[in-house]
């Protein structure tokens, strides 16, 4: 196979690198293992965890996320479905979710005067009550802040969902959503698909479609 570009309108030939190809079919194959390890492992974890929202939600709760880097804006990205919608063919009233990952003022003030680890607990404290959901998103299952925002919702006995990778949670909470497999890029993509399929349950359950 060829490569042809063009450069001030003269063309050049150039080998098409078998190494780029190789990236990405081995991309794709690997993560196509990790959804297949998903679908045979996390679905029971899955249901509890869309179970739990949807009963918090029913007695009038509200959801809190968390999580750092790409798990930031996975939060923002699942609160974003639940206040607007997932399916524009699904009109439905707003559903309650805040991503405690978008306030820049409070962020970098809590994080210069206090610690980055309490970012997201004294948000917890600010805004979570009892039967409220808390769901922390961390591939390592180890982030300090994410850990402390956990321990301050079971201190207001709040509901906890984790969504990490194959390593697990490093304390306890409701349900935890364990991605099989150890790359973290693949655990993203998996963890995207599972915020998306909670947000499908929610809808389905307490806004069904009309027949």
């Amino acid at each position: 196979m060829t490569l042809r570009y063009a450069l001030d309108d003269s063309y050049n030939e150039l080998p098409m690198a078998d190494s780029r190809t190789s990236t990405v079919t081995a991309h794709l194959k690997h993560s196509a293992k990790t959804f297949d390890a998903v679908a045979a492992e996390c679905v029971p974890s899955m249901l509890k965890a869309a179970d739990l929202l949807i009963a918090s939600f029913k007695a009038g709760g509200m959801l809190l996320l968390c999580g750092n880097g790409g798990s930031a804006a996975d939060a923002q990205h699942m609160a974003a479905e639940f206040v607007s919608r997932l399916r524009k063919e699904r009109p439905r009233p707003a559903i309650s979710a805040l991503a405690l990952t978008t306030d820049t003022s409070f962020l970098t003030a809590y994080a210069n005067d206090e610690a980055f680890e309490g970012i997201f607990a004294r948000q917890v404290e600010a805004h979570g009550k009892k039967g409220d959901v808390l769901l922390g998103i961390t591939t390592s299952g180890k982030s300090p802040n994410v850990l402390h925002a956990f321990a301050e919702a079971k201190k207001r006995k709040m509901i906890t969902i984790a969504l990490t990778g194959s390593a697990g949670m490093g304390c306890d909470c409701d349900c935890v959503i364990k991605v099989p497999g150890g790359d973290t890029q693949c655990t993203q993509e998996a963890h995207l698909s599972i915020e998306h399929i909670l947000c499908e349950l929610v809808e389905d359950a307490l806004y069904p479609a009309k027949p």
